[in-house]
C-alpha cells in the first residue's frame, strides 16, 4: 500500500512554521534553505499518513542548522539538522564530544546554477575562472566583457548565498577556487603566502564594493535581488530554477546546462551532495524520530520517482546504502 496519500502539489508547501521548543511530541529540524523544500514536503507527507505529529522544519542555512544540532542533549534542542554541505572533520569531533553519536543521511543531489532573469539570456555560458576573475576580491573589472569579451558589456552585479549558507562552501570550493586554480592565481598566491591553505582562503575572498552581493535569507530572497536588478546574475540551486523557469534562465558552466541527468552522470561541474544528520539520543526520546528519518529515504520518497524527484532532487544512486545505514540508528 502507497505511504503517500497526498499529490505532490498538494505536499510542495512552504516549511513547516516553529512552535514552542516544549512542544516534544515533534521532531524538531533546522538548517539548509536548499533541503527546507524536500524536508518540508517529507513532512507534510509524513503527518497524513503516520500517528505522529507532522515535524517541525525550519530553514536558517546549514551552518546554523548543525550549530543548533550540536549546541547539547536535550528536548530544548534540534532534533536533525538539514544541510547542502558536508560536516567537516573538526566540527564532527566537536559535536560528537557535546551530544553524542551523529549520523550523516544523504538524501540525493543538487546543482548550483548561474541563473539570471529570462528575459535576459545573455550568458549562455560561463566557466571558473570567468567567474572567479569577476568575483574576486582582486578583480577591477566593471563589466563581464572586461573579464571576457565573449560574455555581455553590463555591469558586474551577482547575488551569492551568505556565509552561513552551505551553499556558499560549494561555490568557495568548486567555482572560486577551481577558477582561481585555472588563471594561475592560487599558485601565485601559495608563493606569496607560503602557504596552500592561506592560498585557499585567500581564493575565496569576494568584492566588497557592491559587485558581488551576499544573501543570508533563502533563494526567493535572490530572485528578489534579480527583480531589483534586472541585469545580475543570481547563485541558485537546480530544484528552486526547475520550479520557477518562467522567471529564471540558466548558463551552462563549462559548456555544460544544468539538468538532473547532469548532475546524476556528474558532468555537470558544481554539484552537491544534499544531506541531515541526525541526533541519536534524541531517536528513543522523540515520538516518530526514526520513523520519520526512514521515511525521508524510502523508495517511494528519495527514488527516481517519488515525490522529492518530482520537485527536482536528483536520486542517489547508493539510496539502498542509506536505508541500511538507517535502519541500524537507535
Amino acid at each position: 500500500m502507497s505511504f503517500v496519500k497526498a499529490t505532490v502539489a498538494a505536499i510542495a508547501v512552504a516549511a513547516v512554521s516553529a512552535t514552542s521548543a516544549a512542544a516534544r511530541d515533534q521532531v524538531h529540524i533546522a538548517g539548509s534553505s536548499t533541503v527546507l523544500p524536500y524536508a518540508s514536503i517529507v513532512a507534510e507527507a509524513f503527518g497524513e499518513n503516520f500517528d505522529f505529529p507532522t515535524p517541525i522544519v525550519e530553514g536558517g542555512g546549514s551552518g546554523s542548522g548543525r550549530k543548533r544540532l550540536c549546541e547539547g542533549v536535550g528536548l530544548n534542542t534540534t532534533d536533525i539538522a538539514n544541510s547542502s554541505s558536508l560536516m567537516k572533520a573538526a566540527q564532527w569531533e566537536t559535536c560528537q564530544a557535546t551530544v553524542g553519536k551523529v549520523s550523516e543521511v544523504r538524501i540525493g543531489y543538487d546543482g548550483i546554477t548561474f541563473s539570471t532573469r529570462l528575459e535576459n539570456k545573455g550568458f549562455e555560458n560561463l566557466t571558473p575562472a570567468q567567474i572567479y576573475l569577476a568575483l574576486s576580491s582582486r578583480s577591477n573589472a566593471k563589466t563581464w566583457a572586461d573579464v571576457d569579451p565573449s560574455l555581455p558589456n553590463v555591469a558586474i552585479k551577482a547575488f551569492i548565498p551568505g556565509t552561513k549558507h552551505g551553499t556558499r562552501e560549494v561555490f568557495e570550493e568548486k567555482v572560486m577556487l577551481k577558477g582561481c586554480e585555472s588563471v594561475g592565481a592560487f599558485a601565485s598566491l601559495t608563493n606569496t603566502l607560503g602557504d596552500e591553505d592561506a592560498a585557499e582562503e585567500a581564493c575565496f575572498e569576494v568584492r566588497t564594493d557592491g559587485a558581488s552581493v551576499d544573501i543570508d535569507g533563502d533563494y526567493t530572497e535572490t530572485l528578489a535581488s534579480l527583480d531589483a536588478n534586472p541585469e545580475g546574475i543570481g547563485v541558485f540551486g537546480l530544484s528552486f530554477l526547475l520550479n520557477n523557469t518562467d522567471k529564471l534562465y540558466a548558463a551552462k558552466i563549462n559548456g555544460v546546462m544544468p539538468t538532473t541527468e547532469s548532475i546524476a552522470s556528474g558532468e555537470y561541474p558544481v554539484s552537491r551532495p544534499l544531506q541531515f544528520y541526525v541526533k541519536h539520543a534524541h531517536v528513543s526520546q522523540v515520538p516518530g524520530m526514526k520513523e520519520y528519518i526512514e521515511f525521508f529515504v524510502s523508495d517511494e520518497i528519495a527514488g527516481p520517482d517519488g515525490p522529492l524527484a518530482a520537485y527536482g532532487l536528483v536520486s542517489d544512486p547508493e539510496l539502498a546504502k542509506t536505508q541500511a545505514m538507517v535502519a541500524a540508528i537507535n
